[in-house]
């Protein structure tokens, strides 16, 4: 495991095509954006596959909630981060998958990064469940931009906190 690419997946694009159902992701995706003070509306943990895929993990609001699925990642609209390459991390990332996978899309949580208020325990958010992968304490409490900061923190001290990856799953 410990030979996997494993990176912090940052949304930057705007969604294509047209219709109600793409302008209430991109006006989502500005207002995420304008709310949190950053380039970035959703975050995933990426890992590289052959081809130019990535097996990606989060909680997306428009997949509903906890989900893994192969995509490409094109430049123009992600931005990736490597992350130190560690075992601990595969290991963490493959633990709270299999303890959250299939839970529900925490939108007041979501809002609470803004409005200060808490998450619900049993659904997750993108940057929290990321940040839970990463080990940080309170994840709930990260945006897409926060953890953007943090994941380059990362690559330069090269250190994750173990210990808090199973605090919350």
């Amino acid at each position: 495991m410990s030979s996997l690419k494993i990176y912090l997946a940052l949304y930057k694009g705007r969604r294509d095509g047209t219709g109600a159902q793409v302008w209430a992701a991109r006006f989502s995706d500005w207002l995420t954006r304008v709310l949190t003070r950053g380039q970035y509306s959703h975050c995933e943990i990426a890992v590289a596959l052959d081809g130019g895929q990535f097996e990606c993990y989060s909680s997306s609001i428009r997949d509903g909630g906890v989900r893994c699925k192969t995509m490409p990642l094109p430049a123009a609209k992600w931005d990736l981060i490597a992350l130190p390459e560690r075992e601990s991390l595969a290991a963490a990332l493959q633990l709270v998958w299999l303890q959250t996978q299939g839970r529900r899309y925490d939108l007041p949580g979501a809002l609470g990064v803004v409005f200060k208020t808490k998450q619900r325990h049993e659904r997750w958010f993108c940057s929290e469940w990321c940040g839970q992968v990463l080990g940080l304490s309170e994840p709930w409490r990260f945006s897409p931009n926060d953890l953007a900061a943090v994941a380059a923190a990362l690559t330069v001290s090269g250190s994750l906190n173990e210990s808090e990856t199973r605090s919350k799953a």
